[in-house]
């Protein structure tokens, strides 16, 4: 499912909660590929829970142990090939399948890079736009309108927004990929249960985002996403309960920058 040379260690960041503002960004965002870092502050500072995407320093507390990332690289010796890598007809099916979904909707359950575990329920339409709703006690709303990407914090009522071209999410919500030439892709692997595409990039000033991207290996379906940070900590999101190309309401995908101002 993955070549062997990924790799077989990740680290453990400790994720609090939800985020508190009031905080430097960590590269600021315009550099951040990830969510609207918080990394310097004192330390009642919280970080969003659904932090898909940002790059966070390590807590010199957290015990290291494998991530989600991790724990998939030994079925990569399964497949078909022997270096593992799916056959040409299998990239171009899961290609065509991954395009004809233009949108869905249903649950999702996040396991952070600690082991926490999140669930909520997931609204994506494509080109650009999702919404990740967390189930209580989070407050936290993830939102992407198609350019920006916000994250809202309901109790703390803060929102910080990033370009939705600097995060990993722009692959997962084109409007088409090519699996077999997009430079980015940095291989499509297989095993029994699984079609597995690894989207590699390298980000100057803060390095290299890998985002492996799970589809069932018989029916195609879009079924998880691990995204690594260039620290190597891993945040896994499983999707569930689907229901594909039914387009949710417009209206979820409303940025309110107004927030910004107040």
């Amino acid at each position: 499912m993955m070549p062997s040379r990924f790799p077989a260690k990740s680290r453990v960041r400790r994720c609090l909660s939800p985020v508190a503002r009031g905080v430097a960004l960590s590269c600021g965002l315009a550099m951040t590929l990830a969510m609207l870092s918080g990394a310097a502050a004192s330390a009642q500072t919280i970080q969003p829970p659904g932090d898909l995407m940002k790059p966070q320093g390590r807590n010199a507390g957290a015990t290291a142990k494998p991530g989600p990332m991790a724990q998939v690289v030994p079925q990569a010796q399964a497949a078909a090939n022997p270096d593992g890598r799916a056959p040409r007809a299998t990239v171009d099916r899961i290609t065509s399948y991954y395009n004809s979904v233009q949108a869905l909707t249903g649950n999702f359950t996040q396991i952070d890079p600690d082991g926490t575990r999140r669930t909520g329920d997931v609204y994506m339409q494509k080109p650009g736009r999702v919404r990740f709703e967390y189930d209580p006690p989070s407050p936290v709303e993830l939102i992407a309108n198609g350019q920006s990407v916000a994250v809202r914090d309901r109790k703390l009522n803060t929102q910080d927004v990033t370009p939705l071209s600097q995060t990993p999410l722009r692959f997962l919500l084109a409007e088409k990929v090519d699996l077999a030439s997009d430079p980015h892709v940095a291989g499509v692997f297989q095993d029994d249960k699984f079609i597995s595409v690894i989207i590699q990039e390298q980000v100057p000033m803060i390095g290299t985002y890998r985002l492996l991207i799970l589809f069932d290996a018989k029916t195609s379906a879009l079924k998880q996403w691990i995204i690594t940070d260039p620290q190597g900590y891993d945040t896994q999101v499983t999707l569930s309960n689907l229901q594909v190309n039914k387009k949710p309401d417009p209206k979820l995908f409303v940025i309110n920058f107004e927030r910004m101002l107040q």
